[in-house]
This record gives structure tokens, C-alpha cells and sequence, in this order.
């Protein structure tokens, strides 16, 4: 009795060390019950209640954004205070000195955005000229001495030459008045000493609408406040903490694509008890500059920080038993999915495997056993056959078991369960609609930034303008009552050659220091076209030039086209060109978070977009609903903004025209925006993309693991059926190998033992 249990055990266990640990039906259905229960944990977890904090959290990303922008719009009207007196003072540069008060009375006929402007000697500091404001030169002029060197050649004792001056960097002085002025400075080139020329800009602002709730604040590194706007009393109550959080986070990397210098957000709180405090969503963003990026103003540490206080106490969105009942139900049928798989799928394999195993080695003293399910029966009442033929009898086609539920409609019904549980969850269940309460202030924000990027449009316009008018004071010069000269000698004729050649060179200096601009060119009094730089000109054949303006060009095509129109002083009719590049429309309406952006003219034709969506030149807006508000926004120079709801969904819909006058004023303008309520981050709406993450992840798991075991388990088994019934009805040619090693390759190799083993001649072992 003792030998033989140890006979038996140690039969099983090399039965075990047989069969394959790898492959087959066990990976996938342990990979569908753990994924099934992973995804019922989640489902849970993620189906909670959510309170006020998903609401807070929408209008704190809110605010972060309107930051954002008031970041960008700050840090780019300061990059262009730096650059247009950089380029203005280029213009001057020759070789003849110009003298400091022209300089001056040229800068401030085209830019009127300095305070004070002045020209210095950069050795001893004495001022050439002024005007304006008094300048604070004291902190400037150390950096000018470092700039410039020794300021003499230590030889003989001469002034340094102008082609060492190298102008310091844009720095902040705050005046006793305790006003903020940023100084810019350039050197001003031409003759043989060096001169530079110095401005004084106030630091404001962004230009966003603040209201009786908002306020808006500037601060260095530091967290100085360097200027504001909006009520004083709110500034004081969380000014301190968003300046200390916005400066300890100025010098961290920003992320790729996103903007560029650190922002965030925070919620102060006044008051006391949770639930009758009053909450403050601040948003904070530095005006900094991504890694590589040229930016001047971005080394100053500026950050803009903005606030608004947060009314109504928005009821909690219940999904908790929701959650627990989705969890619940998936937790029954992964275990109810796993145990029909065991029994149908993998045991029958596995007791194939054994039957299979004993022919194979000549064990042939009792039946196979019944087997339930198509493909099982089907192969064991082959193996029966072949049993009965080892033992003398003739091959033949009866027996075979044609009945049962097949294996693959076994997988079906089991993906049909879980698909049920999944497709409710994804489609159906637990849906915002288009009746969610949406923040009144996040319908406010979406008509600040939308303002904000109008007005950010506005100026770059108008500073456009203001660069070629700029490059009008230069150009010409030479060539004044030239043209109608009918007795002009050859002398002048070269004269004026000589003087559209240096146009020439300064057209193509300013179109590859602007990057705004297509094309740059000249007209005559006429309309034609004098000298270019850049792209065909796309002026009107035979049109005179538009006045002093910002132009647009045409109504229909394939392209917009927008223009700057400077006229040349004295310059007999003669106008200035620069061509606006539609990919610069483009990124000044780009804004994330904004939803859908259109720049659009008085008739609401689209004349921009933003990227990420794209346009179709001078198409009309999408939606009479917006045709409507960008309608009524331009009877109201501070824009509209409303809630859109349709059958389906809502939308936060915003217009904002131009306003301020400028270059750009006959244009009539505007920015409209749109964006899906879905896109923000209320608790409906997260609650929503939730519930559908649970249905996806559960079509994936069922999906996945289910395909897997039909392509790997499945379609192997239909065609072992169908090579078993073939050699049980007497083909012993066909050789038969296993495709994997696993349950169904084990019993492929034992069918080809059995086939060699009955193929062999009467009488040979």
C-alpha cells in the first residue's frame, strides 16, 4: 500500500512537471479577473461625492488663466517698449551723427508711450537732451560705466569708440512719488563718440477689466507691489501670501508648451467657520520667459497676481452610492465571468490534456470521459475513437458530437455581460446635460480674457503701425522733390538711385527685425510700388495709398490681408507699407483655455483663429448665437458675455471690439470666443468624464483579455476539433504540430503520438 501511494504521487507530479505553466487559457482569464477587479476598485474610488471644491477648483483655474494672460500681455508691452527704442535708435545709426534733439522730436512724433526721453554721454554722464519727465539717471549710469568699459583707450586718452557701447539690460526705478518707472535704453550710433539714448515707461497694469470684485496687482521677485488696480481693501487680505507664493515660485522651469514662467493658484480665506467664510481665488503668473527664449522684460521678476472673491456655496454633486453600486455589480460579474471561463474553457482543457497524454502512452483500459461544450465533445469523442482503433477496431465517422454550446459563443456571452456593465457607464449614465449651474464668474472670466486678447490684438496692431511710421521718418530723406523734377540732372537721378537703394537696405532691416510683417514697401503719391522687401505687395493696383491707418485690404480670398499705412513727412505722397503675416493674427488670438477663438471684422468675417482649431478666411461665425452677441457687444465697448444653451450642451460665448482708439480705430474689430461648459473643471462635468473613464477602462479590460483568449486559446481549439475528427476518421498522413506550447499544443502532440503509433504496419511496435 505504501509503494503504491508513492507510485501515484510520484505519477502526479511528473503529470505536473508535464503540463505547461506558460500560455494558454490561465494568463488571460487571471488577467481579465485582475483587471475586472482593478477596474470595480477605481470605479469607487472615483465615483465620490464631490463638494464646492470641484466648483472653487473651476474658478481657480480660472483665475490662473486670466493671470496668464495678464502675464503675457505685460510681458510683451514691455518687450516692445525695449525693441522700438532698439530699432528706433538702429534707424539713426550712420554716418554722420544725428543730432540729439532731432532724435528726440522724430521718437516722440511716432511713439508716445515714454514718460521722458533723453540722450547721455555714456563717459561722463552729461545729458545731451531731454524730454518729458525728468529721468532718474543715478542708478543707470553704473551700468552704463560697466557697459562701456573704461570709456577711455588709456593711451591717449580719447573716447572709447561707438562699436564698444553695449547698452544695459531694461531695469525698474521707483521714484519717491512711489511710482514705478522701467528704463530702456539703446545706444545711439553715428559719428566717433558714444551716445545713448534712454526712455521711462510706467509700469501699468494689464489691460484687464477688474470691476467691484477683482483686483489686480504687479510685484517684483520680491514681492513688492509695483502697481494695481481694483478695490484697495481686497488687496490687503491676500496680497502679502499671493506675492510670497508668486515670488518663491518665479524661478521654477515652466512646462513645455505651456506658458512661459511660473503660475498657479490659491484660495485665501477671511473670516472664521467653514461655513460662513469668505473665499478669495487668486491666480497668480510670472512674467517670465521659457529656457532659449529672448525676452528683456522676462529677467525683470515681474509677476501679475489677480483676485476675486467667490460667492454661493454650490450643492454637492451625490455619486458615492453610484460609485459603489457600478463597483458592486462589476465585482458579481467578474467573478461570475471567471467562473464560467474556468469551467468551460480551461478545465476541459486540462482533462483533454490528461485523456490525450493516456492514449498517448498506450493506456488504453478505459474510456475517455464525456465532455461538455462544443469543441470538448468534439475532441473527446475523437480521442474515443482512436482509443477503440488502438484496440483493433476500424476507423469510422459515428460519434462525433456535433451538440453543446460552442467555446467561442461562451467568450461572446461573457463579453456581452461585461460589455453591458461598460457601455452604460460610457454612454448613458450619470450625464451632466446641458442644465449644469455654471459659476456667474466663470461667464465674467470668459469676457476678461476675451477682452484681454482683443485688447492684446489692439496694440500690437498699433505698435505696428508705429514701427513703420518709424521706418517713415527715415525713409526718403534724400530724394524730397525729386520726383515731378522734369529738369533733374543725371547727378540727381543717381542721387535718388543711390538713396532707393539705402530704402531698400532699411525696408529689409526692418522685415527681418519684425517678424509681424510679410512684406515691407514703399508707395508713391500713385500707388506703385518705389522698393520692397518681402512677399509681393497685395496693395491695390492703382489705388493711392490709405491715410495713416491700419487697413484692410480685401474681403475675400484665400488669405487676409492687413496693412500699416505711415506716410512719409514731406515725402511728396510717399507711404510706408507693412504687410501684417496672418500666422501673427494667429498667435495673437491663440490663448489656451479659452475654447474656440475668432478675430472677425465689422461684417463678422473671420479674419484669424486660433491654432489648435483653425479657419477658413472671411467665413462666417459658427452660430447665429454668436452673430448676435458679437452684434450687441459692439454697441457696448466693454464686450458681452453670456451662457448659451442649446438641446444638447452649453457653452460660455464672449465678444469683445476694440476699443482705445489708435492706428487700428476704423477697423471696427472684435474678438469673439466660445467655449464648452464640458471643458471646465465643475464637479458635474468630473463627475461625468469619470463615470466614462470607469465604462472605457472596462471595455478595454473585457476587450483586451477576452480577444486574447480567443485569438490564443479559442481558434486553436476549433481547429484541434477539426485535425482530431480527421484523424479518427482515418487520415494518417497528415503530421500534426503543436503552434504554442500550451494546453492545446500539449494535446497536439500527443494526437501525432497516437497517429504514429496507429500508422505504423500490423505486427511492428
Amino acid at each position: 500500500m505504501l509503494s503504491a501511494s508513492r507510485g501515484t504521487r510520484r505519477r502526479k507530479i511528473r503529470r505536473r512537471a508535464d503540463m505547461p505553466l506558460l500560455g494558454g487559457a490561465r494568463p488571460p482569464i487571471a488577467a481579465l479577473l485582475a483587471l475586472l477587479l482593478a477596474v470595480a476598485g477605481a470605479t469607487a474610488l472615483v465615483l465620490g461625492d464631490r463638494d464646492r471644491a470641484g466648483t472653487d477648483t473651476a474658478v481657480l483655474g480660472s483665475q490662473q488663466r486670466v493671470a496668464e494672460d495678464g502675464a503675457l500681455s505685460l510681458r510683451a508691452s514691455l518687450d516692445e517698449s525695449v525693441t522700438d527704442l532698439q530699432r528706433a535708435a538702429a534707424l539713426f545709426a550712420g554716418p554722420e551723427p544725428v543730432a540729439a534733439d532731432t532724435a528726440l522730436d522724430k521718437l516722440g512724433k511716432v511713439y508716445n508711450k515714454w514718460r521722458g526721453t533723453a540722450v547721455i554721454d555714456p563717459v561722463d554722464g552729461t545729458l545731451l537732451a531731454a524730454r518729458g519727465e525728468n529721468i532718474p539717471l543715478a542708478p543707470l549710469l553704473k551700468d552704463v560705466k560697466g557697459a562701456t568699459g573704461t570709456g577711455k583707450d588709456g593711451k591717449d586718452g580719447k573716447p572709447a569708440g561707438p562699436g564698444e557701447l553695449t547698452a544695459p539690460a531694461p531695469q525698474l526705478v521707483r521714484l519717491r512719488s512711489g511710482e514705478t518707472r522701467m528704463l530702456v535704453t539703446a545706444p545711439l550710433r553715428g559719428g566717433d563718440r558714444p551716445r545713448l539714448l534712454v526712455a521711462s515707461g510706467t509700469l501699468n497694469v494689464p489691460g484687464i477689466s477688474t470691476g467691484e470684485n477683482r483686483s489686480l496687482l504687479v510685484v517684483d521677485s520680491a514681492g513688492t507691489v509695483l502697481a494695481g488696480d481694483g478695490p484697495p481693501v481686497a488687496r490687503t487680505s491676500w496680497a502679502k501670501q499671493a506675492a510670497r507664493t508668486a515670488a518663491s515660485n518665479f524661478t521654477r522651469t515652466p512646462e513645455p508648451g505651456g506658458h512661459p514662467g511660473a503660475s498657479g493658484h490659491l484660495m485665501a480665506r477671511t473670516g472664521g467657520g467653514d461655513s460662513g467664510d469668505r473665499r478669495t481665488a487668486v491666480g497668480y503668473a510670472a512674467a517670465g520667459r521659457a529656457p532659449g527664449e529672448n525676452s528683456p522684460a522676462g529677467g525683470l521678476g515681474l509677476s501679475v497676481i489677480t483676485s476675486v472673491k467667490v460667492t454661493g456655496d454650490p450643492a454637492a454633486v451625490r455619486t458615492q452610492a453610484f460609485g459603489l453600486v457600478a463597483a458592486g455589480v462589476l465585482l458579481v460579474l467578474a467573478l461570475v465571468v471567471t467562473w464560467v471561463l474556468m469551467r468551460t474553457v480551461q478545465r476541459p482543457l486540462l482533462q483533454l490534456y490528461l485523456e490525450s497524454r493516456r492514449l498517448g502512452r498506450g493506456e488504453l483500459d478505459r474510456p475517455v470521459r464525456r465532455f461538455r461544450g462544443r469543441e470538448p465533445a468534439r475532441i473527446g469523442a475523437a480521442l474515443e475513437s482512436l482509443r477503440r482503433q488502438s484496440l483493433g477496431e476500424r476507423p469510422t465517422r459515428t460519434g462525433r458530437a456535433r451538440g453543446g454550446f460552442g467555446t467561442r459563443g461562451t467568450v461572446v456571452v461573457c463579453g456581452v455581460l461585461l460589455l453591458a456593465w461598460a457601455a452604460p457607464l460610457l454612454l448613458l449614465l450619470n450625464r451632466a446635460g446641458g442644465s449644469v449651474t455654471v459659476p456667474k464668474q466663470l461667464v465674467e472670466d470668459q469676457r476678461r480674457r476675451t477682452d484681454t486678447a482683443a485688447d492684446r490684438v489692439r496694440k500690437a496692431l498699433n505698435e505696428g503701425w508705429a514701427d513703420v511710421a518709424s521706418v517713415a521718418q527715415i525713409v526718403g530723406a534724400g530724394t524730397k522733390g525729386t520726383k515731378n523734377d522734369k529738369d533733374a540732372g543725371s547727378g540727381d537721378a543717381k542721387d535718388a538711385a543711390k538713396d532707393t537703394a539705402a530704402d531698400r537696405t532699411v525696408l529689409e532691416t526692418t522685415l527681418r527685425e519684425h517678424p509681424r510683417y510679410r512684406a515691407v514697401y514703399v508707395l508713391d503719391g500713385d500707388g506703385k510700388v518705389v522698393a520692397r522687401a518681402g512677399a509681393s505687395p497685395r496693395h491695390p493696383a492703382g489705388r493711392k495709398p490709405y491715410p495713416d491707418s491700419v487697413a484692410q485690404l480685401n474681403t475675400s480670398g484665400k488669405e487676409p490681408a492687413v496693412a500699416a499705412y505711415a506716410a512719409v513727412p514731406d515725402g511728396n505722397g510717399r507711404t510706408v507699407v507693412g504687410e501684417y503675416d496672418p500666422q501673427f493674427l494667429v498667435s495673437m488670438v491663440t490663448r489656451p483655455g479659452l475654447g474656440q477663438v475668432w478675430l472677425v471684422d465689422k461684417k463678422h468675417r473671420v479674419i484669424a483663429a486660433d491654432r489648435q482649431h483653425g479657419f477658413r478666411a472671411f467665413s462666417k461665425l459658427p452660430g447665429g448665437h454668436l452673430d448676435s452677441l458679437a452684434a450687441k457687444a459692439r454697441k457696448d465697448s466693454d464686450g458681452k458675455a453670456v451662457l448659451h444653451r442649446s438641446a444638447r450642451s452649453a457653452s460660455l460665448a464672449a465678444a469683445a471690439p476694440f476699443t482705445g482708439g489708435g492706428a487700428v480705430k476704423g477697423l471696427e474689430w472684435q474678438v469673439v470666443s466660445e467655449q464648452p461648459t464640458s471643458w471646465l473643471k465643475l464637479p458635474e462635468y468630473t463627475a461625468e468624464r469619470h463615470t466614462m473613464l470607469a465604462g472605457l477602462l472596462g471595455v478595454t479590460a473585457a476587450v483586451a483579455c477576452l480577444g486574447w483568449l480567443h485569438i490564443i486559446v479559442i481558434r486553436p481549439l476549433r481547429s484541434l476539433a477539426d485535425k482530431a475528427e480527421a484523424l479518427a476518421a482515418g487520415d494518417r498522413k497528415t503530421v500534426l504540430f503543436p503552434q504554442h506550447h500550451d494546453e492545446v499544443g500539449a494535446v497536439v502532440r500527443n494526437l501525432e503520438l497516437i497517429r504514429q503509433r496507429l500508422a505504423r504496419p500490423s505486427g511492428r511496435n
